[in-house]
């Protein structure tokens, strides 16, 4: 097994949990700000500044924030393993304390792409939310897409009966429906893997109807074009649900699961009250009891 330790800036440490947020995370380890449990990596973050990456990818993952200058990201679309028409899907906000689950599957067909930028169609783990917020609107105008929307009261509801995998797959697979009903599916469709095909369709069972047929590949947004929209539009989503939030309560929600959302969670049970926070966050995340204990 591959182990690489490098010491990076708070800064890079919160990117990082950005990058990472729809794997695995976890806030219990003594000593860490987090711990992710990826396909191939774990990367354990302590309140030193070291982050240790270890597993099969650990020197991919770990490249991104060593001292070696970083080469310009090559367009989703350029990379593609896939050509012609697809449809794919991806989810924001599963790393998040504050906000919903936002998943988006969507269509790209052949003739879409040149209505649509694609030189700027990255991983939308790489972009800003000002880029995210210019380009998510024109994919949204020009392409077919199904964009769904577990607010946090909702999810507050479900999760003690079901875990995030199973509700990720009963998302995805009702976004896949939705475009199935109301579109022409291409031939492909891929989902950016967080679970394996089997476990993935055994969440399902009991469901009225699954979409099947669905190629699941980690890192998907990275090679597929329909993936890296789907994320876009489901990144939008995300973040124009924390706007409302924040007009609503008149407050700026911040992203994220780390100390500065205990931080602000802490002003936010003082000003609104604890029962407040089912419908504003996950409440099972262990900020809610960090929150509570100083309130």
């Amino acid at each position: 097994m591959t182990t690489i330790t490098l010491k990076l800036t708070d800064n890079q440490i919160n990117e990082l949990k950005s990058r990472y947020s729809k794997y695995p995370i976890r806030y219990d380890i003594q000593y860490t700000h987090f711990q992710i449990k990826g396909s191939d990596v774990t990367i354990t973050a302590y309140t030193s500044g070291k982050v240790v990456f270890s597993g099969e990818g650990a020197s991919f993952h770990a490249s991104s924030y060593s001292e070696q200058p970083a080469k310009p990201q090559s367009s989703v679309a350029s990379t593609s393993k896939l050509k012609g028409s697809m449809a794919g899907s991806d989810e924001v906000g599963t790393g998040d304390y504050f906000g919903p689950i936002t998943v988006c599957a969507c269509i790209v067909n052949e003739s879409d792409l040149s209505r649509i930028p694609v030189s700027e169609i990255v991983d939308s783990k790489q972009m800003t939310d000002d880029k995210i917020r210019n380009i998510a609107p024109i994919l949204k105008r020009e392409l077919q897409y199904s964009l769904l929307i577990l607010d946090n009261k909702k999810y507050n509801r479900v999760h003690p009966t079901m875990n995030m995998n199973v509700i990720k797959a009963k998302l995805h697979n009702q976004a896949f429906l939705n475009l199935k009903k109301r579109y022409v599916m291409p031939p492909y469709a891929i989902i950016d893997q967080f679970m394996a095909e089997k476990p993935y369709y055994n969440a399902l069972k009991g469901e009225p109807e699954i979409f099947r047929g669905l190629i699941c590949e980690t890192k998907a947004e990275n090679k597929y074009i329909a993936v890296a929209c789907g994320a876009i539009i489901a990144r939008f989503g995300f973040l124009d649900y924390l706007d409302k939030l924040s007009s609503k309560y008149d407050c700026t929600f911040p992203k994220g699961a780390g100390p500065h959302v205990d931080t602000f969670g802490k002003e936010f049970v003082k000003r609104y009250g604890k029962e407040e926070l089912e419908n504003v966050a996950k409440v099972h995340f262990a900020n809610t009891q960090r929150i509570l204990n100083d309130v």
